[in-house]
């Protein structure tokens, strides 16, 4: 009788607490809240009409035409699809795109970790915690210039050194086994720092009082580093992974300025095809088409990521 005197008087107390919020919500004070709400996210809600809901329909809808700009696009069904599979340059971009994606996850997560763990644990010096980031501040144009130069296999000081070293210089950039591992290699210099900060703020979120539980249970560095802090930073390294993977898939800028896809379309990566479809040989509807199947592939690989690393939960609780 107890239990059910206090579960009725539980439950008029909530009765009582929605029925004065349903009041609040209706009270003089409140009545202009819903137009200003509106008039504060218009700003946004045009903005994601325009430049994103808009553009993504119209390309759909190109994807499905033979579209050279200078004509009205025709529709074509499926033929652009059709074409798309038997296409042996968009399949090498893709697999060439693949192995950058590759190289860029790989090394670019692991030295962001371990750059954020030692800004960590070693030092609390903003500074150097801010010096981290510099990179990405740098323009992708003029980071790929920087590096383009550094990197010649004549005058480029990285060379100059490795042919003191080892008697012969490397063609970086200009050979087919080089050429994506250093375009790769700039742009984890460039997103380090970036993806080492929000791993860094995620370590600060981790109680220090779960590293002296480990210490007293007489765990070293590498053990807690694996059985607490991996698990611990989880949805951050699916949030830096996603976004690492989709930036990765989307690289165009220091390819266009490096090699322009070459040497013999070594580094031809998806986007450098599409833009020369598009931009190049005016095909705007060819280049719809494969700008829609990437599309769809980031959605796969991302809702397999998210899903695969549990991104949504947390094991701090």
């Amino acid at each position: 009788m107890a239990i059910t005197a206090s579960r009725g008087t539980r439950a008029a107390k909530s009765t009582r607490v929605k029925g004065q919020g349903a009041i609040n919500s209706h009270s003089p004070a409140h009545r202009g809240d819903g137009r200003l709400a509106w008039v504060l996210i218009a700003p946004a809600l045009v903005g994601f009409l325009v430049f994103f809901l808009y553009p993504t329909l119209r390309g759909i809808y190109l994807s499905f035409t033979d579209f050279k700009v200078l004509t009205p696009p025709t529709f074509t069904g499926f033929d652009n699809f059709v074409r798309l599979f038997g296409d042996q340059v968009f399949w090498s971009s893709l697999g060439v795109t693949v192995y950058f994606v590759l190289l860029s996850v790989v090394f670019g997560m692991t030295i962001s970790l371990v750059t954020a763990v030692v800004l960590h644990r070693l030092t609390s010096n903003t500074v150097v915690r801010g010096i981290i980031i510099l990179p990405f501040l740098i323009s992708g144009v003029v980071a790929a210039t920087t590096w383009s130069w550094m990197l010649d296999s004549q005058l480029g000081v990285v060379n100059m050194l490795i042919e003191q070293l080892t008697g012969e210089p490397i063609m970086f950039l200009g050979s087919r086994a080089w050429a994506i591992p250093s375009i790769a290699m700039i742009s984890v210099w460039k997103s380090m720092g970036y993806n080492a900060i929000i791993i860094f703020a995620g370590l600060q979120t981790i109680p220090p009082t779960i590293y002296e539980a480990g210490r007293i249970d007489g765990a070293n560095e590498v053990q807690m580093f694996r059985r607490l802090t991996l698990p611990l930073l989880r949805p951050i390294l699916a949030m830096v992974l996603v976004l690492t993977v989709i930036g990765s898939f989307q690289v165009f800028d220091i390819v266009a300025v490096t090699t322009k896809g070459g040497p013999a379309n070594a580094s031809n990566v998806l986007q450098m095809y599409i833009y020369d479809k598009a931009f190049g040989q005016f095909d705007f509807g060819y280049g719809a088409t494969m700008s829609l199947a990437l599309f769809a592939m980031l959605i796969i690989i991302t809702f397999l990521q998210m899903r695969l690393m549990r991104a949504s939960e947390s094991d701090t609780n």
